[in-house]
């Protein structure tokens, strides 16, 4: 009987591995709303070909992170304040929800967690580094949805952190809110004490904050050089 040949393993997936890439730099605002992505640049940064690449762009468009334009190319998306307005009224409406359920779920090793992303997010701030610590910020948000286990909400959660990433980057007008740890802190301790009313009532207060936090005035694209924006974490 003919031995099988060993398969052997798969390589990573590269389009996977460049969307990857590109949301983590939309995410932290290394690349902004309006910039160009450039299918051959972002190949020869990447070592991958167009297809990937395409593929890649076409996987963050599905997620609204990319506006792919026909006849122009893919350009990171840009909310209008119509729009930015809707992803926050969205948020109003689910995330204090969410919390309560998170409180009422909540396991030692979830609040482990989510002190962790606090403990993060402030060496991020500490080290200068905003768009981190934002992106830090929003995947606090995210987890709370995870520990509240509804995996349908969870989704919409997670694409309206990724929207509202866009969002502040573009509208974003009071810096110093970065600096208002005390809501992640306060909404961790309810969570932890399983008290769900003032956990939902918390998100609530700290989505309205954010809210405040915009200047809903359209503003200008400004040019980038997209390979010196990908390649900064690179090094």
């Amino acid at each position: 009987m003919q031995a099988r040949p060993i398969s052997k393993p798969k390589p990573q997936n590269a389009t996977q591995k460049v969307a990857d890439a590109l949301a983590l730099a939309i995410h932290e605002h290394r690349l902004m709303p309006g910039t160009k992505l450039g299918e051959d640049e972002i190949g020869e940064i990447y070592n991958v070909s167009r297809t990937v690449v395409r593929a890649a762009l076409q996987s963050l468009a599905h997620i609204q992170l990319v506006e792919i334009q026909r006849n122009k190319g893919a350009f990171v998306a840009s909310p209008t304040t119509r729009e930015a307005r809707e992803v926050f009224e969205a948020r109003i409406l689910l995330e204090p929800r969410t919390a309560r359920s998170a409180a009422s779920r909540a396991t030692p090793r979830d609040i482990e967690i989510l002190k962790d992303h606090i403990a993060q997010e402030h060496l991020a701030l500490d080290a200068g580094d905003n768009g981190r610590a934002l992106n830090l910020s929003g995947r606090f948000h995210i987890e709370i949805a995870r520990i509240a286990d509804q995996n349908t909400i969870s989704q919409f959660i997670e694409t309206l952190i990724a929207r509202s990433s866009l969002v502040i980057a573009l509208y974003w007008r009071r810096e110093s809110a970065l600096c208002e740890s005390h809501a992640h802190h306060a909404l961790v301790q309810s969570i932890a004490d399983g008290d769900e009313q003032n956990a939902e009532e918390l998100m609530h207060s700290h989505i309205v904050d954010l809210n405040s936090a915009l200047d809903l005035r359209d503003r200008p694209v400004q040019a980038q050089n997209l390979r010196e924006l990908l390649q900064a974490t690179d090094q």
